[in-house]
């Protein structure tokens, strides 16, 4: 069975990733890692503890990561993150905290030690900056030959950023971290705006939710209706919202959910289109291809095990 560790800023989208992978039975999730990007690492591994445990699953431990950028030394949450997660990161929605507390081990220290222990087996997810997945490349290069691969949701290859019109926003984060993971040699499969923004959400899909008569239902579909209400402001022609970091998880599950293209990534840290994921010129041309970028996506397939699986896990967590 695979294992998987997610690497979130917990904010809504994070949130139906964690219920993604709750929801598959293929997948074991061993550990939750925190970072920073919607909401305060903090507030996001306050937001994981307390979601596992609505969602029946107080077994997942949950570490906390690195708080601001490999190159900064603070973080400030955006304006627009805020308006997009809400100031709590889920919607302004209410549960209550959990009684557990994050693990003392680092959570550098915790992808390093997983990989080791699970080695091909372990899927790393990344959904928000590459921060903490650099840092335990930088402490561990082994790794890189040991690990069976990272998802990470973030970048733009064949479309637009949404930061501005070549970064996306996970990879401004931290640009020196995700060109560090690309150039790094890992085995990774990128999920950007190229596939994500095709995959939507709608207020049709959250009331199946909170029909359910649930908590766990209930949480949902007030937390993703903020999301949805959110993108009416942020991207009016969209009709829905993306679900940017469950596809991610999806992907980590099941790969032919995507196609993808092999290319060598990089990602721009100078210069005006700082946080631009493009193909690195230097390695245009080397046989081996450790990055591929998904450039298609099947939206119907995906939606159909996305509302299957999560909305089965709402039933049972009451």
């Amino acid at each position: 069975m695979k294992k998987l560790i997610l690497d979130l800023d917990t904010g809504v989208d994070d949130a139906l990733a964690i219920s993604y992978a709750l929801g598959s039975p293929e997948v074991e999730l061993i550990g939750i890692t925190g970072t920073y990007g919607n909401v305060q690492v903090e507030q996001g591994v306050r937001n994981s503890l307390a979601i596992t445990d609505l969602l029946g699953h107080p077994e997942v431990k949950v570490y906390q990561g690195l708080p601001r950028a490999s190159t900064k030394d603070s973080f400030a949450v955006g304006k627009v993150s805020a308006f997009i997660h809400g100031q709590n990161g889920i919607g302004e929605v209410t549960i209550p905290d959990s009684k557990r507390e994050v693990e003392s081990e680092p959570a550098v220290d915790f992808i390093i030690d997983a990989v080791k222990t699970y080695g091909k087996d372990l899927i790393y997810v990344p959904t928000g900056p590459m921060t903490n997945i650099a840092a335990a490349l930088r402490k561990a290069p082994e790794i890189k030959d040991q690990i069976g691969g990272i998802v990470l949701m973030g970048g733009a290859l064949t479309i637009c950023g949404n930061v501005n019109a070549w970064t996306e926003a996970n990879i401004s984060q931290d640009p020196e971290a995700a060109d560090y993971l690309f150039r790094s040699g890992t085995p990774t499969t990128m999920i950007g705006l190229d596939v994500t923004l095709q995959t939507l959400l709608t207020y049709k899909e959250t009331q199946r939710w909170r029909d359910l008569g649930t908590k766990a239902g209930a949480f949902l579909a007030d937390m993703t209706d903020y999301y949805i209400k959110a993108y009416e402001t942020t991207d009016p022609l969209r009709g829905g919202c993306g679900l940017h970091d469950p596809l991610a998880v999806g992907v980590a599950v099941d790969p032919t959910l995507v196609t993808t293209l092999p290319i060598n990534m990089k990602v721009d840290v100078e210069g005006p289109t700082r946080g631009r994921t493009i193909g690195d010129n230097d390695r245009l041309s080397d046989p081996v291809k450790t990055v591929n970028v998904a450039i298609g996506v099947d939206v119907e397939r995906f939606l159909n095990e996305f509302m299957t699986r999560i909305t089965a896990l709402a039933q049972q967590a009451g």
